[in-house]
């Protein structure tokens, strides 16, 4: 078990929170920066205990405790976590347990039960779909039993209810984002350290998995796109992902480069595999466009659109399928474009109408700050108030 000790100067009268999440640093992704923001909004009101994964106590917030339980394999995470919860819940007598995703929710609300406390789940979409039969059965349930659900989007609360929450338990927290100063050489240091000079630059982020939907874009898209500009290039910047609990993902790159090579465009592509934050900042400043063609996939979901929004952060707009969550990620003509599921030719033209005529990168930015982190810590702690006392 590790430990970041709260800092002296707290209050100790202030009310508790327990966060259980196996989502957390040094884990990185989407829910992993999410969950991090998540206790270090709540450190403004509250003394926050996380129980995480090993690990989670160095690079944890400020004024955080941090209860570490090992991630692998994940029976033995689900088991010790439960456990650890259990027993914080027990010592500490929280306000509040809340679950970072529904993959900790049972557990957040057997631990709330013990504390006398209120208990809540974050939701992201697949941990609210999730098809196997033992989290059907054994961890949806819980959904059902929490004092509230917040969903990550409007399609993630739709998902909620008809998982059989009660709707006036649900309450939508758009995820956050920062805000970064731009730099003016970015773009140039970027494309210089990748060979790619002055050609239109488009860029994928993301885990690559089916649901991302590049091959589809490679294949139907990206020639459309070559057709009018020879010299464009297609940065992908991430890996497939090792520890996602949703299956489907292995091959996902070999498909992208099969289809490449099937379309003709396999010099257009440069796959660049995970980066750090500083030089996904640099790419995103480098860009002209975001391509982000998620897909509509029975038993899968987009539940937010993260990349959208950080994009946006950073003045470049977004091409997107109209699917899932990602339909509030992106808003026409202030943050750039989304177009109904499968219309390739309408995505491709989309594309070239950025590349032509690209939006303001300050209209770009202020759709942005609609989602700085400290909104997020403020609409969070508005739902945390909302629950019953």
């Amino acid at each position: 078990m590790g430990v970041f000790e709260p800092g002296r100067n707290d209050p100790p009268d202030r009310p508790r929170v327990l966060l259980v999440t196996r989502n957390f640093p040094p884990l990185w992704g989407g829910m992993e920066r999410l969950n991090w923001h998540i206790a270090d909004e709540l450190t403004h009101a509250y003394e926050v205990t996380v129980i995480g994964p090993a690990g989670a106590a160095a690079q944890a917030p400020a004024n955080v405790t941090v209860i570490e339980v090992p991630l692998r394999p994940l029976w033995r995470f689900l088991l010790l976590a439960t456990w650890r919860a259990l027993r914080a819940a027990r010592r500490s007598r929280p306000a509040v347990v809340l679950a970072g995703s529904g993959l900790t929710a049972p557990m957040a609300w057997l631990a709330a039960r013990l504390g006398g406390a209120r208990c809540i789940a974050y939701v992201h979409g697949l941990d609210v779909i999730a098809t196997h039969p033992i989290y059907r059965l054994g961890w949806r349930p819980f959904l059902r039993r929490m004092d509230r659900i917040i969903a990550n989007s409007r399609h993630t609360a739709g998902l909620a209810r008809s998982a059989g929450v009660a709707p006036a338990h649900i309450g939508i927290v758009h995820p956050g984002v920062a805000l970064p100063v731009l730099d003016p050489q970015a773009r140039a240091r970027f494309r210089t350290r990748h060979g790619l000079g002055e050609a239109p630059l488009l860029l994928s982020v993301g885990r690559l998995t089916a649901r991302k939907g590049l091959a589809e874009f490679v294949a139907d898209v990206l020639p459309r796109v070559v057709a009018a500009y020879p010299e464009v290039r297609l940065v992908v910047i991430g890996d497939e992902p090792a520890d996602a609990l949703h299956g489907g993902s292995t091959g996902a790159a070999a498909r992208v480069q099969a289809a490449a090579v099937a379309a003709g465009v396999q010099d257009r592509l440069r796959f660049l595999g995970s980066a750090t934050d500083a030089e996904l900042s640099e790419a995103y400043q480098a860009a002209d466009v975001l391509v982000f063609p998620v897909l509509d996939l029975p038993g899968d979901v987009e539940g937010f659109g993260m990349v959208a929004v950080e994009a946006a952060a950073h003045g470049l707009p977004t091409v997107a399928y109209a699917t899932g969550g990602v339909v509030d990620a992106v808003a026409e003509d202030e943050s750039g474009t989304l177009i109904s599921p499968g219309d390739a030719e309408g995505f491709a033209a989309a594309v070239l109408r950025l590349l032509a005529q690209p939006l303001p990168a300050e209209r770009v930015r202020a759709f942005a700050e609609r989602f700085a982190w400290p909104r997020f810590g403020a609409a969070l702690a508005a739902q945390v108030e909302r629950l019953p006392r």
